[in-house]
C-alpha cells in the first residue's frame, strides 16, 4: 500500500554582503579581530564561544556566535561548527572562547574539544587553524603552543 508522503526540499544558500578584507596571518591578527566582536562588558562574567571562518587565502569570510554559557563553561557543538563552515564554503576555522576568570591555561575539556574538532575538520578537509582562549587583556593560542 503506497501512501502520499511529502518530503521537504532542503535549500542551502550563503550570502556574504561584505567582501573579505581582513586577512589573518597569525594569532595576533585573530585576537585583534575577535576583540572587536566580543562584548567587553561581559567577557569577565560569562563564557562564550565564537568561530571565525576563512577562505584559502586566509581572508575572513565571517564569524558565528556558537554559544553562551555560564561562568565556567559553554557548549561547543562540532556538528554545528562544521555545518556553518560547509555552508560558507570555508576552508579554515578558528575556534575562540573566553575564560571569565582571566586564567588562559587550557582545561582538560578545552584540550579534548580541540582534539575532537581537529579530527572532524580533517575528515571534512577543513583546516582548524587555531583555538584561542581569550581574556580582556591577552590570549592563549593552541597553534602557537604546538597543540594542534
Amino acid at each position: 500500500m503506497k501512501t502520499n508522503t511529502k518530503v521537504a526540499e532542503l535549500l542551502v544558500s550563503y550570502s556574504n554582503n561584505i567582501s573579505p578584507e581582513q586577512k589573518i596571518s597569525n594569532s595576533d591578527d585573530s585576537y585583534d579581530i575577535v576583540m572587536n566582536l566580543w562584548n567587553l562588558n561581559t567577557i569577565q562574567i560569562q563564557e562564550e564561544v565564537k568561530v571565525i571562518f576563512l577562505n584559502d587565502a586566509l581572508m575572513v569570510l565571517g564569524f558565528y556566535s556558537l554559544s553562551k554559557g555560564g561562568i565556567s563553561s559553554s557548549i561547543v557543538d562540532i556538528r554545528l561548527i562544521l555545518s556553518v563552515a560547509l555552508k560558507a564554503i570555508a576552508t579554515g576555522i578558528i575556534l575562540v572562547h573566553n575564560h571569565p576568570t582571566g586564567n588562559l591555561k587550557p582545561s582538560k575539556a578545552d584540550l579534548d574539544i580541540t582534539k575532537k574538532l581537529k579530527s572532524a575538520c580533517d575528515v571534512m578537509g577543513i583546516n582548524l587553524l587555531d583555538h584561542l582562549i581569550i581574556s580582556k587583556k591577552s590570549y592563549f593560542s593552541f597553534a602557537d603552543e604546538g597543540l594542534l
